[in-house]
């Protein structure tokens, strides 16, 4: 008769009795609650198996205790599973999640006072231990990011190690500090769960516990390699045509992977790599030592097509185009910089070592990969023999017929057409500076008299506010429109309220996510400039800029760009300015938000005070960059009574100072983030039309490009919303013919013009006939500048 163990059912009824009261409030799902049995059954049954195995009869008062946790868990379980499609109260999973650490506290010590210890009982209590940090790492997740699940897989990728290598798999002797780590991990991350701490305090928290276990679990390691001499380890039979088949997945993942985001999907992997086959057949015919050396050189070939393919798709991401192997390792400096202002000096240090960290375990695993797989080729080679020429027939016949899966060659040459491609970018690049050059030598204004510019406009203060990420998404096609949408209309309307009237279209930018000086180059020279090569040839130059032109014509020409924190030799020497401000020299001593050092509307009042309010002044041509809207859009401040900005100490504790560098790459709230963002900057513009008390105040309102593709998607277009502000109305009857719609939101048909044709538009509309005469004999530009498909 068989003999039935009653302990381990008692987590049955338990856990029933938690699900159900969680199915009444706050309300699971069933999925949530079949995860929720489902842990509670395999708990059963492994108990029962583990107690069976050891010859015990029931359970003793310490299982009984662990047992009490595997049934909070499972609760936890079902509750973390269900907050993937609806809210569930966090403070009753940190309640259970807190009942759970406690538990913790009383079965080992009970055990030990009892002399009850076993080695069951030990294995229960660590694997229900490891089973919960797991599940609360899965819900860490959206407040830290996803690497906190290696806190939680830990342990299990220490068990799949051990199926490869025995010698993992023995015990090591007791160790004080790795308990005080383990229970340190669940306190860490049912802190962090609780979201009680500033996000970019929660990352750092979470990092230094993920540091600790990595100490404690390779202490461990170092133990058992130590102690693993002399001792044999006998390996499971299917470990090797496992461990085999993660190297043939790995070096066909690392092949296969394509360079655009939107081309993710499992049907990439159906393609057949060429390169794969040619190593296969070398790793076959090749005596050893070549082979050896041939698999080395391999894995560093795989690596590097694994980095340029991760170098396309992350700029894919974030600019809509592959990665130049030319021009692009010159924004690394820009893009530190980035970090460094947005998640602070220990964010850009995480990226750094992030960065170093990932290529070189890009390396390991395809160095690795690449030598295990010539192995097992070169260990039986009529089976390999007939896989390669198995799939060669395949490649081929597809190759003939061209066969496609998801726009995808089944038939692909992976590493060579990624080779191929970064060759064609550099070739592009090199030919296009001598095209570049001659568009740089044809203006239509260079010569033209400067009492003919802009004659229109004398006596008038124009401002040129270039809004950060303010692109065609902000204001249609998205879910967050209305968002923004509402506050165009209200900012129209108080406008309206001023005796101001607007005019808005679309301006197609030449950057897209970022790169923001791109576009500002592109408006004031009136040249297509998408590239930091083209960026650089211009401002070697001497082009007219629109800056230059207002000068030329009597205009007082100022910047104000907060995000700079130093001198811009180019802003006098190439685009005229007469006085550049930056973040040093407006007076503000309040909190950085991020990215952003100082908010949109202190930025507005400070260009007030020390310009528009100034007596006996000429009038002011003005560049304002609003970096309130930069990513990553949190923290946010908001808009205050315009008395008491003060030095910018109102700002005092509405926010932290940076975000994290995991929200900066991509955190769950960035649409909604955006949109408020943008909401922000034009509530302060409206605030700083309302106190500026200007009447012959004229704006040029417009964003630089696009937010990168977390937020407006893949596939969109480069456009961005333009408008032209003005109290007297004549301003606007000179635009009329370009059908742009009244009101701060463009209406959807409108068409869309090239920033680079926005310069000489506008002079031609506000210069005298003569300008427009000159401008018109020489407005042809000549083929070679056409580039906008590059």
């Amino acid at each position: 008769m068989r003999m039935v163990q009653v302990g381990p059912l008692t987590v049955l009824p338990l856990t029933a009795a938690l699900l159900l009261a969680l199915a009444v409030s706050p309300g699971l799902g069933s999925g949530a609650v079949a995860v929720g049995a489902a842990v509670a059954v395999a708990t059963r049954l492994l108990v029962d198996r583990g107690l069976r195995r050891e010859g015990l009869a029931r359970l003793g008062p310490a299982n009984r205790v662990t047992l009490l946790r595997a049934t909070l868990t499972a609760g936890i379980a079902a509750l973390v599973v269900a907050s993937w499609t609806a809210a569930v109260p966090r403070p009753l999973l940190v309640v259970l999640a807190t009942l759970a650490l406690c538990t913790d506290l009383v079965d080992g010590r009970l055990a030990r006072r009892r002399g009850l210890v076993t080695p069951f009982g030990a294995a229960f209590d660590m694997e229900t231990d490891a089973f919960l940090i797991l599940v609360l790492s899965i819900y860490a997740v959206p407040v830290v990011g996803g690497w906190v699940l290696l806190i939680g897989l830990a342990r299990y990728l220490l068990f799949l190690a051990g199926a490869v290598w025995p010698w993992l798999t023995a015990p090591t002797p007791p160790r004080r500090w790795a308990k005080v780590v383990a229970a340190v991990q669940g306190i860490v991350l049912t802190v962090v769960s609780a979201d009680v701490l500033p996000r970019s305090i929660s990352a750092p928290v979470a990092l230094v516990s993920l540091a600790l276990l990595t100490e404690s679990f390779g202490h461990q390691v170092m133990t058992l390699w130590r102690l693993r001499r002399g001792v044999a380890y006998a390996r499971a039979p299917w470990v090797r045509p496992v461990v085999d088949a993660v190297a043939v997945a790995l070096v066909w993942l690392a092949l296969t992977l394509p360079r655009k985001p939107a081309q993710l999907s499992p049907s990439a992997l159906l393609a057949i790599p060429l390169e794969l086959l040619v190593f296969l057949a070398l790793a076959v015919v090749l005596p050893v030592r070549w082979g050896r050396l041939t698999a080395v050189l391999s894995g560093v070939l795989l690596t590097a097509t694994v980095v340029l393919t991760g170098l396309d798709l992350g700029f894919y991401e974030a600019f809509d185009r592959p990665f130049n192997p030319l021009s692009d390792p010159g924004y690394v400096g820009s893009g530190l910089d980035l970090v460094n202002r947005s998640a602070g000096r220990a964010g850009e240090m995480f990226a750094v070592a992030g960065v170093v960290v990932g290529v070189g375990l890009a390396l390991a695993l395809c160095v690795w990969a690449a030598m295990r797989l010539r192995r097992a080729a070169h260990g039986a080679p009529r089976a390999w023999s007939r896989a390669v020429v198995g799939l060669s027939l395949v490649w081929s016949v597809a190759a003939v017929d061209g066969a496609q899966v998801s726009g995808l060659p089944v038939a692909s040459m992976p590493a060579t057409s990624l080779v191929r491609a970064q060759v064609h970018e550099i070739r592009v690049e090199l030919h296009d500076r001598a095209v570049f050059d001659q568009a740089l030598a044809h203006d239509s204004y260079a010569l033209t008299p400067s009492q003919d510019l802009l004659t229109r406009l004398r006596g008038k203060d124009v401002l040129l506010v270039f809004v950060e990420s303010y692109g065609r998404v902000a204001v249609e096609n998205s879910w967050f429109a209305p968002m923004v949408q509402q506050t165009l209309a209200s900012s129209t309307a108080d406008l309206g309220s001023m005796g101001f009237s607007a005019r808005s279209g679309w301006l197609r930018s030449p950057t897209f996510g970022g790169i923001s000086w791109l576009a500002h180059s592109t408006l004031q020279t009136g040249l297509w400039i998408d590239s930091q090569q083209r960026y650089d040839q211009v401002l070697g130059g001497s082009r007219l800029t629109l800056t230059r032109a207002f000068g030329n014509a009597g205009w007082r020409t100022v910047s104000d760009i907060p995000s700079d924190d130093g001198p811009w030799e180019q802003g006098h020497r190439f685009y005229g300015f007469d006085r550049m401000y930056d973040s040093t020299d407006v007076g503000y001593h309040g909190p950085r938000f991020s990215y952003a050092r100082i908010p949109d509307q202190y930025t507005f009042r400070a260009f007030a005070q020390r310009e528009l309010d100034r007596r006996h002044r000429r009038p002011v041509m003005g560049e304002i960059d609003l970096v309130s809207s930069h990513t990553p859009w949190t923290p946010l401040p908001h808009v205050v009574p315009w008395s008491q900005l003060g030095d910018g100490s109102v700002y005092d504790g509405m926010h932290a100072s940076h975000t994290s560098f995991f929200q900066l790459i991509g955190g769950p709230d960035q649409q909604r983030d955006y949109a408020k963002s943008i909401q922000y900057s034009l509530r302060s513009l409206v605030s700083f039309v309302r106190h500026a008390h200007d009447k012959k105040l004229v704006m040029v309102v417009l964003g630089d490009h696009q937010p990168n593709s977390n937020v407006s998607g893949t596939g969109v277009s480069h456009d961005v919303p333009v408008s032209l502000i003005a109290h007297d109305p004549k301003v606007l009857d000179r635009i009329t013919s370009w059908g742009w719609t009244p009101g701060l939101q463009p209406e959807s048909d409108v068409p869309v013009l090239r920033m680079d044709h926005f310069r000489d538009r506008f002079l031609a509309a506000f210069s005298g006939r003569r300008a427009r005469q000159r401008g018109a004999l020489t407005a042809t530009r000549p083929a070679s500048q056409s580039a906008a498909g590059r």
